[in-house]
């Protein structure tokens, strides 16, 4: 039978780190070269360093990728069946997907980091979706909404707006997990829109405008923190950071802003661009500014609001 090619890859990663052409505290390839240099698909080359990962050869660590585990494979603590619970098969998961991205956490990267067999864990989690499901509720429990929380719309709709994007940057995995037009029907998870209801409830605006407020201003959040998260993954998965990234395109840049098609983009070059914590600031500002205005237009016209 034909090797899978993911292992085809491990192996060759593995060879390497045996003969000592990797040493501890060596960056691997990432993914991206894996895909270039054995010309397979993204998902193979995930797969092959989890695999690895799941051995105790590599491990990834914040700003230098993954490289190879300094003193070898970590000797694994058994966990007895009966000292597992649904709790800390998320705790586990959390602190995976947090350090590696959501496509590392498996069921049996999980069993690996446990102590058990993979089989163990379903008689605590009923599989992928249902662990997807409590690492939402997991994370939205550690960032509750005050009750009844500031005064004022405005106030209410920016503190909703900042917990939500801290849990987004603590768990840049977070994203993938929530859909604005198939949301998550989880009771932490719907007290938010609940909550931003009631913030709304009393302005003069129609049912219909009320949720598409409801609607609008997590998603813009949400958009942001998406953008936040594939920075990170790039990071991971090249080594450089955004400034270092420019870096390398520095010539095809001057390039093309030198060219006299980009008269704007041109005028802007050599700025720094503001960080996601000030992007986030900025386009919330800008969009309660704009609901403002139309509570001021209701008010003029017969209604009344509070700031």
């Amino acid at each position: 039978m034909t090797e899978p090619p993911y292992l085809h890859i491990a192996a060759a990663i593995r060879t390497r780190i045996a003969s000592g052409a990797l040493r501890p505290g060596d960056r691997v390839p990432s993914t991206r070269q894996v895909v270039r240099d054995f010309g397979v698909a993204m998902a193979t080359a995930t797969r092959a360093l989890a695999v690895l990962r799941d051995e105790g050869l590599l491990v990834t660590r914040s700003g230098a990728g993954t490289v190879v585990r300094a003193s070898g494979p970590p000797p694994r603590r058994s966990a007895p069946a009966h000292e597992l619970s649904s709790d800390r098969v998320v705790a586990t998961a959390m602190g995976v997907a947090d350090a590696e991205g959501l496509d590392a956490v498996s069921m049996r990267r999980l069993a690996a980091e446990l102590g058990v067999g993979p089989m163990s864990l379903y008689r605590h989690v009923a599989g992928r979706d249902a662990l997807e499901l409590l690492l939402v509720r997991a994370v939205l429990r550690a960032h509750p909404l005050p009750e009844p929380g500031p005064s004022g719309w405005r106030a209410k709709l920016e503190l909703v707006s900042r917990v939500q994007w801290n849990a987004y940057r603590a768990h840049p995995w977070l994203p993938e997990l929530i859909s604005m037009t198939r949301p998550v029907l989880v009771p932490e998870a719907m007290a938010h829109t609940e909550w931003t209801l009631q913030a709304l409830a009393g302005l003069p605006l129609t049912r219909a405008e009320r949720l598409r407020e409801a609607l609008t201003l997590p998603a813009l959040v949400r958009g942001l923190a998406a953008s936040g998260a594939a920075e990170t993954l790039a990071e991971r998965e090249t080594g450089q950071n955004n400034d270092e990234w420019w870096a390398t395109l520095g010539g095809e840049v001057r390039a093309l802003l030198g060219s006299g098609r980009f008269p704007h983009l041109a005028a802007v070059q050599g700025q720094t661009p503001e960080d996601m914590d000030a992007l986030l600031e900025h386009a919330l500002a800008r969009h309660l500014d704009g609901l403002e205005m139309r509570l001021r237009g209701a008010t003029s016209s017969g209604g009344s609001t509070s700031r």
